[in-house]
């Protein structure tokens, strides 16, 4: 299908993140999976290339591009090859970012953000907790001011970048019980009182370094509260419609990269004297795929359009969440089938992202999330 919503900028962008794909991403995935995690060498490379500051303005280094597109683009690109890294970096680029950009000051900004634009300053984000999950209103880590630091005490679990990042964007409570109460304080990994738990054993995404943290009077300087006390609820919130979409984004690229693969397969694996990919059954499933995955990138598409506008509502994002995700399965999951018993096998692309793809359905909100939202704004009274 064609895309009308890149120019020339765009496509050269692309081509430059292909290019960085092919120079530190593939020569390294393998070995990435094996260790559970993205080395420092990769983040230097990226941010090299401009690729980690995209929207931080220039005066930190950053390219300042206020065009979702290019975030687009990188996701789509990293997210081909494995969803891990569309994971990683979209932490980092599209969910962090907004953060540091948005309520910080400017000594904060002098002070974090060129780092984060190099990728020596590795961000994460310490939302879900052990016993919360997406009740971010209920959240119990709390932050009790000591003078001029504030003492955490708590723990996050499914942290991605968690094994590795240098300063965690955490949701405390700094008040009362419920959303008035909470407030978002960075906290840097080398702060005392600060521990990361081990990498947690996934069934897929194995690049990703999903850890726990731990904070034991874990102490941060006061200056370290970003935006206002008792906003960190509706910072969130609000951010929540970025954090699906890039979702979106990276969950129908992934699909898309097994759907590459699997058309490639089809045509050089034989059965019964002629390629797979001859049989009704497989064109039929193909041309099924193929046509999926264009009607969920219009959409997609189009979401991006309205979030550069400024117009990407929350039922919005949580459609696209919930319609990639459920598209993202069925694809991979028709892609292992065509594959035969060669797609249950760890070394086939297309089995490791039958178990990469399966979370989707269930981080940024479940599903069932996404339904209530939905569900909510359809207007049906008793």
């Amino acid at each position: 299908m064609q895309r009308l919503i890149f120019d020339d900028d765009h496509h050269a962008f692309r081509d430059a993140v292909k290019g960085f794909v092919a120079q530190s991403l593939l020569p390294n995935a393998e070995r990435f999976r094996e260790e559970h995690g993205i080395d420092r060498a990769f983040w230097k490379a990226a941010g090299e290339l401009d690729l980690l500051g995209i929207a931080v303005p220039a005066e930190y280094g950053g390219s300042e591009i206020h065009d979702f597109r290019f975030n687009q683009i990188l996701n789509e690109e990293l997210s081909k090859v494995g969803a891990a890294f569309g994971s990683c970096v979209g932490i980092h680029v599209d969910i962090c970012e907004p953060y540091l950009v948005d309520l910080t000051t400017d000594e904060q900004k002098a002070r974090w953000l060129p780092s984060f634009c190099t990728g020596d300053n590795l961000c994460a984000i310490g939302m879900t907790e052990p016993e919360v999950g997406s009740d971010l209103a209920a959240l119990r880590t709390t932050a009790v001011r000591d003078g001029d630091e504030w003492v955490i005490n708590g723990a996050k679990t499914f942290i991605t970048n968690g094994g590795s990042a240098d300063s965690i964007i955490t949701a405390v409570r700094t008040g009362d019980a419920g959303p008035k109460g909470v407030s978002m304080i960075v906290v840097p990994t080398d702060a005392p009182g600060f521990e990361r738990g081990n990498k947690l054993k996934k069934i897929g995404q194995q690049e990703s370094d999903t850890a726990e943290l731990f904070f034991n009077d874990c102490r941060v300087p006061v200056d370290n509260l970003i935006g206002e006390e008792g906003q960190g609820f509706i910072y969130m919130m609000e951010r929540l419609e970025q954090e699906r979409l890039s979702c979106a984004i990276a969950n129908l690229a992934h699909a898309e990269g097994a759907y590459e693969a699997t058309l490639q397969y089809v045509q050089d694996r034989r059965a019964f004297g002629q390629p797979i990919g001859r049989f009704q059954n497989s064109q039929f499933k193909l041309a099924e795929i193929s046509t999926e995955l264009d009607a969920c990138q219009a959409y997609i598409d189009h979401c991006v359009q309205l979030h550069n506008l400024g117009k990407l509502t929350a039922i919005d994002a949580a459609k696209v969440k919930l319609i990639s995700s459920e598209v993202q399965g069925r694809i991979i999951d028709v892609c292992v089938q065509l594959h035969g018993g060669y797609g249950y096998m760890e070394e086939y692309a297309v089995g490791r992202a039958y178990n990469d793809a399966r979370v989707t359905r269930i981080w940024a909100g479940s599903n069932e999330i996404m339904k209530l939202v939905i569900g909510r704004s359809l207007g049906i009274t008793a």
